[in-house]
């Protein structure tokens, strides 16, 4: 019967992507892969798998269980480490979506400049509409949902378009990862 229960809780549970911010940059917020599966495997997902030391876990659930699981994560971060580390979590459809629609890379941009800012919350048209296009020149962006794609034709070492001008702007938390890794992250959820 055990077995059973575990099929159907398999049957119905979908990839997710959790991108963590600030995971071992710059030498601070240590958290080791192994620890980062575990806390996940704790909270209840399974076939959990970490992709470079950076804060990026691939793992499925159900619906029911990824809900309010952004809260449980940092919660645990916290009680097990002492630091508060935003997390995003994204369906692995949502992830195929992102691959597919990148204006700049449409555009004819280098992929190896191209980067994703995943949003917490999809923010009020508002608050982007206040967003400044000529902050960071010859960076550009473009808002959609809750992602923003990122072009630094001259790299992102020194753009001013990074998580705090986001959060701030936009209210709401924003974790930024490279198209490679982008790209990574569908193929691990979807499987390839």
């Amino acid at each position: 019967m055990q077995d059973s229960n575990r099929a159907v809780h398999a049957a119905d549970s979908h990839a997710y992507i959790a991108l963590l911010r600030g995971i071992n940059v710059g030498g601070g917020n240590k958290l080791l892969k192994g620890e980062l599966v575990e806390i996940f495997a704790e909270a209840g997902c399974q076939d959990v798998r970490t992709y470079i030391q950076s804060g990026n876990v691939v793992f499925r659930a159900t619906e029911s269980l990824v809900d309010g699981l952004s809260a449980r994560i940092t919660a645990a971060i916290a009680s097990s480490h002492g630091y508060q580390i935003p997390v995003v979590i994204r369906a692995g459809a949502d992830f195929a979506r992102v691959v597919g629609g990148n204006p700049f890379l449409a555009g004819g941009a280098d992929p190896a400049r191209l980067h994703v800012g995943f949003l917490a919350e999809t923010p009020d048209p508002a608050r982007v509409a206040t967003l400044d296009p000529d902050r960071s020149p010859p960076d550009a962006f473009e808002v959609r949902g809750n992602e923003v794609y990122l072009h630094f034709p001259a790299g992102v070492a020194r753009s001013k378009l990074d998580n705090a001008y986001f959060d701030r702007t936009l209210n709401t938390v924003c974790t930024i990862r490279n198209w490679r890794t982008v790209c990574r992250l569908h193929e691990m959820a979807s499987g390839t």
